[in-house]
């Protein structure tokens, strides 16, 4: 099982030093010999004899081994090092996907018969699994204003018995009262799960801030070079183990490779998502000054909607934001994006290199608007930018450019 964080030393710290166990790193002759834990590539485990095969049964904890789909040192260490780096967590799962981790996260603690209740701004896929999966499973799925916590509060009834979270919203970037949501669930005997992949627990420690689990897309920032698909979910003991017993069921797993390659993207996290932060923030205000631009939708930039709980409950955050474009059309803002030279079109985030989608969230809402009431209807097309290592000064030359094509039509 994991070790408990040491709150003696930083995230930074044990980012660095999290998961390298000494008996990961090296032999029982030379503990910790080398930095990283090699790649165990095993799908059979062996056993010296028949009372080892039937002590190995009864013992489901990482750290022995048993067969493939239990693991080995390559992901131990990196489950072990996602809990240190979780405040409050006393173990963590691995998915072959971050949809994969919401999935089973949700299918653990909810049975036929249970409402969940889901913030009508989550990502799509969380939405389309309340709606097709687990509806198919007996569970009902009903969506609520993220920015209401009294409707909130009115939602539950005597079967609901988990809420999803997501911190800021997918594409259109609220930032809701965490803190208090996951209260309202508490108080009401709700699981309260949170999609934390947009600030990581190193910018927003969920379970310290009330959440029961926290989810993260490994695919995004901690591999943070595009090259890996992957997915956690972190918890307190109970439901730990709850998540373990239903990812085993479901024979969910992830390869020893992939994990060595998010034990790699991690070790470099902090320093990345700082450069990005710092970018996306002047990209936000640069943005900001245009006057292309209604809105930018990015919780770090002050006096952006949500900045002010963004400040008080977050200790960073990441270059993932939108902008809605003043007026213009479909085609206008396609131009827009076309232009663009050092922004790929692409669905992902969190790797190194700058990204652009459209943002049309008009279709996956259900209880709140789009565009809402705050805005101009005719300020209705958005771009979402997720920003990457590269100079800043650079990525804003290519925007400017892109403005010049929107400007066109």
């Amino acid at each position: 099982m994991a070790k408990a964080p040491t709150d003696r030393q930083s995230p930074a710290t044990r980012l660095v030093t999290a998961g390298r166990r000494p008996e990961w790193t090296g032999t029982s002759n030379q503990p910790g010999a080398v930095v990283n834990p090699a790649v165990w590539r095993a799908s059979t485990h062996l056993y010296p004899d028949m009372a080892a095969l039937k002590a190995g049964g009864k013992s489901n904890e990482d750290g022995r081994f048993y067969y493939g789909r239990r693991g080995a040192p390559t992901q131990w260490a990196l489950a072990e090092a996602l809990t240190e780096l979780e405040p409050g967590a006393f173990g963590t799962l691995l998915y072959p996907s971050g949809v994969a981790a919401i999935a089973g996260a949700l299918l653990a603690v909810l049975r036929a018969g249970d409402v969940l209740l889901i913030t009508d701004n989550a990502y799509e896929p969380s939405r389309n699994i309340g709606l097709g999966l687990l509806a198919q499973y007996g569970v009902e799925t009903r969506f609520f204003d993220p920015l209401d916590p009294a409707g909130f509060a009115a939602a539950f009834c005597e079967r609901t018995r988990a809420v999803l979270l997501e911190a800021p919203g997918s594409l259109t970037m609220e930032v809701a009262d965490i803190p208090a949501l996951a209260a309202i669930a508490r108080e009401k005997g709700a699981v309260s799960l949170i999609d934390n992949t947009w600030a990581s627990a190193l910018g927003f420690p969920a379970l310290k801030r009330g959440c029961d689990i926290a989810i993260m897309s490994l695919t995004k920032h901690v591999g943070g070079h595009s090259d890996l698909m992957m997915g956690s979910a972190s918890a307190g003991e109970a439901l730990y183990r709850r998540l373990r017993r239903t990812a085993q069921q479901l024979g969910h797993v992830v390869s020893p490779d992939d994990a060595a390659l998010a034990l790699r993207g991690l070790r470099t996290l902090g320093v990345r998502l700082e450069r990005e932060s710092a970018s996306a923030l002047r990209i936000a205000q640069w943005l900001a000054a245009r006057p292309e631009v209604a809105r930018v939708l990015c919780p770090m930039l002050p006096g952006a909607p949500g900045h002010d709980i963004w400040s008080r409950d977050f200790t960073g955050g990441c270059g993932l934001f939108s902008f809605i474009l003043k007026g213009g059309d479909e085609a206008a803002r396609a131009r827009f994006i076309d232009a663009l030279q050092l922004f790929g079109i692409g669905f992902s985030w969190g790797g190194f290199e700058s990204l652009v989608v459209p943002v049309d969230p008009k279709g996956a809402r259900s209880v709140t608007s789009w565009p809402p009431a705050r805005m101009d209807s005719a300020d209705r097309f958005g771009v979402r930018l997720a920003i990457g290592l590269e100079d800043p000064d650079d990525l804003i030359s290519d925007l400017e450019k892109a403005f010049a094509a929107w400007s066109l039509g």
